[in-house]
């Protein structure tokens, strides 16, 4: 009941328009039940001219209606009945547009609503938490998952109003017509409740597992795509193409399962229904055929129990669709209920710029309980440059990540002219810091959109000249739009070295205090490189940077470089220094057969 409570909330920024369409929904039931009252008049008076005999004692309104029906002649009231019904169901059909139209809208609207939110939270959370998920995954809570809710509120929200209103309607007119006889009836109800009630929990487990089953669907799709290279290269096709299917195969079992147990609900509802219908049909039948109860009035009375037969079909079908829907929330409402491992000061400082110095103190840091960083002690001055070397798998990209708040060290503090970064604003810090990764990252967009990233209203002209920069300028303007060329999903419709070249024009685009190179020249032939760093030497002036770099003949020229070994800086110095000492730096430097 807490999961189905909060599933509700969802509706609560909504309750104007579900107050429309819930008086929509009362006007389509009484409209239901004006209908089925037709029977009275028409089988009564219209059809067999006789009296209509109802065995209860009625208000004094419904008597005197009563008693004009039963004075009217039979053909005056076929045509008042004839222009009654087409009125009537002139309006049905307006109220179930309405009905229709807005929960729909409501349904649509919260799908938006939620999807926004979960974006928005999966933007603020840390990285840590998407070493720990995999894309799939989160795609899939994004799409099915919300996608279920907004199912939920359209039909099964809907569903649960309307047909909970039509059963109190049709209630009402049987023990309004013939108590005892409709008291004995519902001794049944509990035969009906039960197998809801009990089916539903377990619709709830398979669904639970059908939604962690899409998941994995989503995953396997997103690497395969994101992959495409490596499987053509090594003719997994075949492999890929098996393994799909089998996941594709277990997720089939799980629906079908999922639909056999709502099937045999429906048809185990509507064999109770009709089972009681034949009971009544029985015993309401001797009150006809003894005088006590017209034949209208008990056409009414049957007609009204077994149209209880649909509601509850449909309240058991809303009750798996809304089982289905509480998964799904719990789902969203794990991703939600996340909190970030980055959390911002209230009272943030603005980083300006760094004018003295960046530290480490003591800084050490692990990956769940895998120490990467230990004690790393380091002190860069403003305007200089350093480089980070060493093997793979040290860490040298996570003491960058360190600097950017992507991880918080779980021991040391990181300071910028003498102030904890953490005391900064996260935008202040990032805004300061300009970066190009190993793995460059661009976007399905233009080029000029991908160099601008970060700051759509810069002008065309930096755009260029940081292109000119980064020595992108020349090959951008020999694609087919130049600038508004469209690249592609990850910009696939360039070269490594070209995308290496963007992803610099990106960075210097913000003229930021702070340059971190992760290996931003590992993509670009021997012509590029010697360009690019000649062009790096230029833009080192007025700013710090930091080189992480596998080639130690990229930072022979650095003033100082640290060797990390094993999570610790093992050595500091200068290219020359280094090899003197003879220790991992000069192995490094022999290993790769550098001169």
């Amino acid at each position: 009941m807490r999961e189905y409570l909060r599933l509700l909330k969802f509706i609560r920024p909504h309750t104007k328009l579900f107050i429309y369409a819930f008086i929509a929904m009362v006007f389509c039931c009484l409209f239901d039940g004006a209908s089925l009252s037709m029977i009275v008049p028409l089988a009564d008076k219209v059809l067999t001219n006789k009296q209509i005999i109802i065995p209860t004692k009625l208000p004094p309104f419904l008597e005197n209606f009563v008693s004009l029906v039963n004075s009217t002649p039979s053909l005056d009231l076929l045509k008042f009945m004839a222009i009654f019904v087409l009125v009537m169901f002139i309006f049905k059909g307006l109220s179930e547009f309405v009905k229709g139209y807005v929960m729909t809208c409501i349904s649509q609207k919260i799908e938006r609503n939620i999807r926004i939110k979960l974006y928005k939270k999966l933007q603020d959370l840390s990285l840590d938490y998407y070493q720990k998920k995999r894309g799939g995954e989160l795609i899939s809570r994004v799409i099915t998952d919300v996608g279920r809710i907004g199912n939920a509120v359209s039909y099964g929200i809907t569903d649960l109003v309307y047909e909970g209103l039509r059963v109190i309607m049709f209630i009402f007119i049987i023990f309004f017509i013939h108590p005892r006889l409709a008291a004995i009836s519902f001794v049944l109800l509990p035969l009906i409740s039960f197998p809801i009630l009990r089916v539903g929990k377990i619709i709830k487990k398979i669904s639970l597992r059908m939604q962690e089953k899409m998941a994995d669907l989503h995953s396997l799709l997103y690497e395969t795509i994101f992959g495409a290279r490596i499987v053509k290269a090594f003719c997994m096709e075949d492999y890929e193409v098996r393994k799909f299917a089998g996941q594709n195969q277990d997720y089939l079992r799980l629906v079908m399962k999922s639909v056999k147990r709502q099937l045999l609900l429906g048809v185990g509802t509507e064999y109770i229904g009709v089972i009681a219908g034949i009971f009544v049909f029985v015993w309401g039948g001797r009150d006809v055929i003894n005088g006590q109860l017209s034949f209208g009035v008990f056409g009414l009375f049957l007609g009204a129990l077994l149209s209880l037969v649909r509601p509850f079909k449909k309240l058991s079908q809303v009750h798996t669709l809304n089982q289905q829907a509480t998964a799904s929330s719990a789902r969203i409402y794990e991703v939600l209920n996340t909190q970030s491992t980055i959390i911002e000061s209230p009272n943030p400082k603005v980083l300006k710029g760094v004018e003295q110095d960046i530290v480490f103190e003591n800084v050490s840091f692990a990956y769940e309980k895998a120490m990467v960083l230990s004690d790393i002690n380091l002190k860069v001055a403003s305007g200089s440059s350093i480089a980070i070397v060493g093997p793979s798998g040290v860490g040298k990209s996570t003491l960058v990540d360190l600097l950017l708040r992507f991880y918080e060290p779980q021991k040391g503090k990181i300071l910028i002219d003498g102030v904890d970064i953490r005391e900064f604003s996260l935008r202040s810090l990032r805004d300061n810091i300009g970066i190009v990764s190993q793995e460059t990252i661009l976007f399905n967009d233009a080029v000029r959109a991908n160099i601008s990233y970060g700051d759509a209203r810069v002008s065309f002209e930096k755009i260029v000249e940081a292109a000119k920069a980064a020595f992108a300028h020349q090959f951008i303007m020999k694609l087919p739009q130049g600038y508004d060329t469209m690249i592609g999903e990850r910009g696939l419709s360039l070269s490594g070295g070209e995308r290496q070249r963007i992803a610099i024009a990106r960075a210097l685009l913000k003229n930021p205090a702070l340059l971190l190179f992760d290996e931003a020249t590992s993509q670009l032939d021997s012509v590029s490189e010697r360009i690019v760093q000649e062009t790096l030497e230029r833009l080192k002036t007025g700013r710090t940077v930091f080189i992480i770099a596998h080639r130690l003949s990229t930072v022979k020229n650095i003033g100082q470089i640290i060797v990390l070994h094993k999570g610790r800086i093992v050595e500091s110095g200068t290219h020359t220094e280094l090899l003197r000492k003879k220790g991992v730096y000069f192995w490094l430097y022999q290993t790769q057969g550098a001169t």
